[in-house]
């Protein structure tokens, strides 16, 4: 069985090698890119991946679109700020020798996020069960705005597999913030905004504090130590956010 490997980037060049490195298994590498203006593509290119540059359209449609054009219809979806474990290698080259008819449609996989140095194993942040190995035949990119998710057709089989995907998405401190307030929070309350939420005063002022106690204490957020207390505070900073911005798009919508 062949495997292609695709990945979505922008300005990636200091995350897209480690990412190319672990997919060196697969069959393809193919990199859809939005625009780089650094040397994502360039890297990506001398490491062996085929590139595609496009304009982006959003996540579940850049990712539906390089699924697509993937040579092969077995994928592994890779971010550029994941790393396939040796671990999860083996089980992944296990499956490959094996014949199409004797594989789900899809494999769920754990996803192991690192923070501030260290491995989160608590707070909500895993084990993160993730659709990343799959018969593209047999699903579609759910076309979500944000949180996207492969989801595979009705009545179709699907597994686990038991090794860690690891992720490096958040840089510091400062990174986590920029990313709360320019891409999760403004689209997660035009997610909601489409799907008919409103924002209420009581949502507006308990949202952070549920959203704190949430990942701290009753996902044990604190067995994580200082980042675990680091990823309570922007939990609750996020949903404090999202309902703020939800408010201003509703007014905006009246005001039309």
């Amino acid at each position: 069985m062949n495997v292609s490997v695709v990945i979505i980037t922008k300005n990636e060049q200091k995350k897209i090698a480690d990412a190319i490195g672990s997919a060196a298994w697969a069959n393809e590498i193919l990199v859809v890119d939005s625009g780089s203006t650094d040397l994502t593509c360039e890297i990506a290119e001398h490491l062996g991946a085929r590139v595609i540059v496009r304009d982006w359209p959003g996540f579940s449609e850049q990712k539906q679109f390089a699924v697509d054009t993937a040579k092969y219809d077995r994928i592994f979806s890779l971010d550029a700020d994941e790393i396939i474990s040796d671990q999860l290698i083996t089980e992944l080259r296990s499956l490959k020798d094996l014949p199409d008819n004797d594989l789900a449609a899809g494999y769920l996989v754990p996803r192991l996020s690192f923070y501030l140095g260290k491995p989160i194993r608590h707070g909500g942040w895993y084990p993160d069960k993730q659709m990343r190995f799959f018969d593209r035949k047999k699903g579609h990119w759910n076309g979500s705005l944000i949180h996207e998710s492969f989801k595979l057709n009705d009545g179709e089989s699907f597994s686990e597999l038991s090794s860690d995907l690891l992720h490096y998405s958040v840089d510091d401190l400062t990174h986590h913030n920029k990313m709360i307030g320019e891409r999760y929070a403004p689209l997660a309350a035009k997610k909601m905004l489409n799907n008919g939420k409103h924002a209420s005063l009581p949502k507006i002022l308990f949202s952070g504090t549920f959203a704190f106690l949430r990942a701290y204490i009753f996902k044990a957020g604190f067995l994580d130590g200082f980042p675990g207390f680091c990823i309570a505070y922007f939990a609750a900073h996020h949903a404090f956010l999202k309902q703020l911005m939800l408010r201003e798009m509703q007014k905006d919508q009246e005001n039309i």
